[in-house]
């Protein structure tokens, strides 16, 4: 469902000529009905990778596909869902007028939205707030919304990125139990982490990312099969990368 092929990114650092390399030559691949964590340090390249996966910025060199289409192809996002790492909507909108907007973006009926709205704010705890302008809503509010929004048209493919960054242990765990629903639908979720407990509780396997290069790519059972522990082989990933960041 995703092909990453060979992309690379870099991104000039401040004012000045330096060029820093955010990805390098990464390539990988996301099965249908997979959950695959995306596991790195702060500035490894994960969000990078994932804005190129989703065409908000364009690699230097590299090809990625979602579905089988080319992700520079308008009809590639509807069968995309995404989270950004911090979502920002227009703030005098509420939840409820959020999805509406998604949906007709999506080209849903009214009647499939009004049902999908209903059906997604009890999922993400919001439907008493539903009327409420985003404005008032705390942070882990706004990403159980920005969740709502990324899942409003039932996508094929769900890109998360740090979905649970700013959530409570409640909202954490509902946030683990929607990714475990859309597993059992048979959708494909990716989604970016740095919180070990994450990966190994939700996913089947885990790419680690350490200074913009793909360093580990595996089934997280057989990554654990011998005793050794997520938090071991990450570490010693960003040891061996000399500190694992990038941009």
């Amino acid at each position: 469902m995703i092909r990453i092929e060979g992309i690379s990114k870099e991104f000039k650092e401040g004012i000045g000529s330096k060029r820093v390399k955010a990805v390098e030559d990464l390539t990988l691949e996301v099965h249908k009905g997979e959950v695959f964590g995306f596991l790195g340090p702060n500035g490894a390249g994960k969000s990078t990778t994932i804005k190129v996966l989703i065409n908000l910025i364009y690699p230097d060199k590299g090809e990625c596909w979602i579905n089988g289409k080319d992700v520079r192809e308008r009809e590639t996002r509807r069968h995309v869902g995404y989270l950004p790492e911090n979502p920002f909507f227009y703030d005098y909108l509420t939840a409820e007028e959020l999805l509406w907007f998604g949906g007709k973006a999506s080209g849903m009926s009214s009647a499939a939205i009004k049902e999908r709205t209903d059906e997604l704010l009890t999922k993400v705890n919001l439907q008493s707030a539903r009327k409420r302008q985003l404005r008032t809503y705390s942070k882990g509010m706004v990403q159980r919304a920005g969740l709502a929004l990324a899942l409003i048209h039932d996508p094929e493919v769900a890109i998360f990125d740090e979905p649970m960054s700013g959530l409570d242990p409640i909202g954490r765990k509902m946030v683990g139990d929607l990714i475990m629903e859309l597993k059992g639908q048979g959708k494909t979720v990716f989604f970016s982490s740095h919180i070990l407990s994450d990966i190994e509780r939700f996913c089947d396997r885990v790419g680690i990312i350490v200074g913009g290069k793909l360093r580990v790519v595996d089934r997280v059972d057989s990554l654990l099969s011998g005793g050794t522990t997520l938090e071991d082989i990450f570490l010693k990933e960003v040891e061996k990368a000399g500190g694992g960041a990038a941009v």
